[in-house]
């Protein structure tokens, strides 16, 4: 399956906080703030859903992360925006690290090191990590390709990842 196929598939708002571990109303109030817009497909007027993205969830994940370790929303949007910018790729061999008033990124295990050793980083964030945990859970969860339901457990855009991961 090609890198552009993957971004076909959309997760419903409860799929999406299911996987993320939020509640709607998080979930709405971050998309009309524009902390984390679907990237599938924007809600637009009353009746439509919004298709959140792999991508979205991760991120999602990881905003719910930083909001339960004490991070302010406004370090948060700075850290979002500049993940929005990186690509899939590179996202996984990120760890976040943060002294509870910055936001820190370490691509190799070095960079956490010298963190460290520079006296800051009270705790990081392994993207890696809530990779898989997203991918877990949308396994067994529902998406949709253009209007059509794709059940989770024959997802093929997480088999095809975890194929070329090898796992």
């Amino acid at each position: 399956m090609a890198e552009e196929d993957f971004t076909q598939i959309g997760y419903r708002g409860a799929t999406a906080c299911a996987a993320a571990g939020i509640s709607y109303r998080q979930l709405d109030y971050w998309a009309r703030t524009g902390l984390v817009e679907p990237s599938i497909r924007h809600a637009m007027g009353s009746g439509t859903q919004r298709l959140y993205g792999f991508r979205d969830i991760l991120v999602l994940k990881i905003v719910k992360r930083l909001l339960d370790a004490g991070v302010s929303l406004q370090n948060i949007r700075t850290a979002v925006n500049h993940l929005r910018d990186r690509g899939v790729v590179d996202l996984e061999r990120i760890t976040l690290m943060s002294d509870g008033a910055s936001i820190y990124e370490c691509a190799s295990p070095d960079e956490i090191i010298d963190l460290l050793a520079g006296g800051q980083g009270v705790f990081g964030i392994a993207i890696g990590k809530v990779w898989s945990e997203v991918e877990g859970s949308l396994a067994t969860l529902q998406g949709e390709i253009d209007g059509h339901l794709v059940s989770g457990e024959s997802n093929d855009e997480l088999a095809e990842r975890r194929k070329r991961k090898g796992a």
